[in-house]
């Protein structure tokens, strides 16, 4: 999938914020490059937007050895005034399902090649074959 960049999109329905707690929320031992390659913003951004979100407390950061390792705290509440009173948990809740996260994951692989994947074909062991997405 290319990135709004690319696209020649000017804006995105989320903001960096929120596209990095998104993330954070799928996966909270990713690395801030492994962030940063998904929602297409630098490292040193994602870098300062995790210190924000940490800051905020809507994540809560937890070294282990050499790693981070982040936690959402769903109670946070949306810092607007037109979601007063509504937390984040249930936002994140719909954006991590496994449907979006299946959608999320189809954006990191590369496309089927043409006459593979569609007709639903498996390997002899009943794996997926090339260019097919096994639940």
């Amino acid at each position: 999938m290319a990135s709004p960049r690319e696209r020649g999109v000017s804006w995105t329905l989320l903001s960096g914020h929120g596209h990095v707690l998104v993330e954070i929320a799928r996966n909270p031992g990713a690395r801030m490059r492994d962030i940063s390659a998904v929602v297409d913003l630098t490292e040193r951004t994602v870098q300062a937007i995790v210190a924000d979100l940490v800051a905020a407390g809507y994540v809560n950061r937890t070294r282990t050895g050499r790693r981070n390792f982040y936690a959402v705290n769903p109670e946070a509440s949306f810092r607007h005034q037109s979601q007063d009173g509504l937390s984040v948990g249930p936002f994140l809740e719909v954006l991590t399902a496994s449907g979006a996260a299946r959608s999320h994951e189809q954006t990191l692989r590369p496309a089927p090649r043409a006459g593979l994947g569609a007709t639903g074909a498996q390997g002899p062991g009943g794996e997926a074959t090339d260019g097919e997405l096994a639940d």
